[in-house]
């Protein structure tokens, strides 16, 4: 089987009617593949467990049902599908108990595994709340934390302006098809996702907005990041379905209070009573975060100096500190100096990528060496 059947394989049993994750992987597990799936006879499909209504389907189903699919993946390099056993997957969603078995990527598949915080709220928010969300997104992407949201109107675009305005990294989520964007109001976002991040989807190309499908993205919203921020929300509010998910995946929950005379802020007080992490800085929310970022950011880190420098390191006390190369510690701190400095200037100063450099400022900042100090800028605090 060539690889662009094995993908059409993939794409054409996720299509079937009726087959859902559960079942999906239900298949996988015991037939290995998609392709061995669809050509199992009826009394082996039986076997599996799987109703008569979907085994009908199911053998109805060919390769063809893919073409759109596949059309949209060669027609550009940053489409890409990347299924359950991709190393790309996201870790953290593969822990969730009704995850995907594919993701369709448009933009950079490989910052699917960056350490995420999910910023969710209203779609018609307070301009406290507009405010609140743009300037947490800009603080937390300048620290290095992808910011991940659902590109819906309100709080949603906002915290993906916040991130790409700091030319931090951005992930959306989305409740169609990869080839549509919704609302039509953001196709300029969108375009800026793509750049600096990626838009993702688990519906095939051609599903049109519908609104079962956005409590549903949720799932993943929350699935995919370290935590999830709800910045205001009435009680009604998808956004506390998304926490709700968050919390059940067992993921933080964080949420902004607000005065008591606000519906939007209803929400927020309602998940703070809960157990949800009361917030009023971004700060807060790294440190509460800053034992999975030091694991999270370590094996990737460690993945970095090594291929570049093949170094190992020792802290004031000599031990190893952080899987961070002694000498690209030290050249970052040397050249901040005590005045503000921007990421593009330190990328162009020390000649380290972006993305490996703001690992490092993360756990610098996580460490108490510097402190973002707005804009995207970075200073100095303390010795090394």
């Amino acid at each position: 089987m060539t690889e662009d059947e094995n993908t059409a394989s993939w794409i054409a049993l996720w299509r079937v009617s009726g087959i859902g994750c559960v079942r999906y992987k239900k298949l996988l597990d015991t037939f290995q593949t998609p392709e061995i799936a669809l050509n199992a006879n009826t009394a082996q499909l039986k076997k599996a467990g799987i109703s008569d209504r979907l085994i009908k389907n199911i053998k109805a189903q060919t390769l063809a049902s893919a073409n759109p699919d596949m059309q949209w993946l060669q027609s550009s390099d940053q489409h890409h599908l990347i299924t359950f056993y991709d190393s790309r997957y996201p870790q953290l969603l593969k822990e969730i108990p009704v995850s995907p078995p594919l993701l369709y990527v448009h933009g950079n598949a490989d910052l699917l595994n960056d350490p995420q915080i999910a910023i969710v709220g209203s779609r018609n928010p307070t301009q406290g709340g507009q405010n609140n969300t743009y300037e947490f997104s800009k603080h937390l992407a300048s620290a290095g934390l992808c910011i991940t949201s659902g590109m819906a109107l309100g709080v949603d675009g906002l915290a993906h302006k916040g991130a790409l305005d700091v030319n931090g990294i951005t992930i959306a989520v989305v409740a169609t098809g990869i080839d549509r964007v919704y609302p039509a109001r953001h196709r300029t976002l969108a375009h800026r996702i793509v750049a600096n991040g990626a838009i993702i989807t688990e519906l095939p190309i051609g599903v049109s907005p519908l609104s079962r499908n956005f409590p549903r993205r949720n799932r993943i919203i929350s699935g995919i990041s370290l935590g999830t921020l709800v910045v205001e929300a009435a009680l009604q509010s998808g956004s506390l379905i998304s926490a709700r998910y968050a919390s059940e995946q067992g993921r933080e929950v964080f949420a902004i209070p607000g005065s008591i005379h606000n519906p939007l802020a209803r929400g927020c007080h309602q998940l703070i009573r809960q157990g949800a992490k009361l917030i009023e800085t971004a700060t807060h929310i790294i440190e509460e975060l800053a034992p999975q970022l030091e694991h999270s950011l370590l094996s990737t880190s460690t993945e970095t100096s090594s291929n570049e420098k093949n170094d190992t390191v020792e802290n004031n006390n000599g031990n190893s500190h952080a899987g961070l190369a002694d000498a690209d510690q030290r050249l970052i701190l040397e050249t901040m100096g005590y005045d503000p400095i921007s990421i593009d200037q330190l990328v162009i100063q020390t000649g380290l990528t972006a993305e490996a450099l703001s690992s490092i400022l993360l756990l610098l900042e996580l460490n108490g060496f510097i402190a973002a100090s707005g804009r995207g800028n970075y200073t100095r605090i303390k010795e090394k």
